[in-house]
């Protein structure tokens, strides 16, 4: 069980390399070489997977609870009908969803982490 906890505090960082590498898969089926530059939003991930550092950590989980809140708050619009969405809008937050609630669920998670100070 020890093993199993020693290893839960690296599940988010984990979860947000595998978001990017499947976000580059797709652009760079479309777009080719012009999708290299997604990679770079895994560096601090990498980094903290390397060399974890407790502000990087807090700063990265402050910014990701941010913009999940900011799509939660889309969703709730979509849900009220306060903005009329259009068809392709809507089929795009249907199947994001799942990726919102997890980014919102992992950014919290890595704010855990920090204020628990595991690194």
């Amino acid at each position: 069980m020890h093993t199993i906890s020693k290893y839960t505090k690296f599940i988010p960082y984990l979860y947000f390399l595998s978001v990017i590498v499947c976000w580059f898969t797709d652009v760079n089926k479309l777009e080719g070489i012009s999708a290299y530059p997604i990679l770079l939003f895994g560096i601090p991930f990498i980094w903290q997977l390397i060399k974890p550092s407790g502000k990087l950590n807090f700063s990265l989980g402050i910014v990701f609870v941010c913009l999940s809140s900011y799509l939660i708050l889309a969703y709730l619009a979509d849900i009220l009908n306060i903005v009329d969405w259009s068809e392709s809008a809507k089929r795009i937050l249907f199947y994001g969803g799942a990726l919102v609630v997890g980014n919102f669920v992992m950014s919290l998670w890595i704010i855990r982490n920090s204020i628990k100070k595991v690194f």
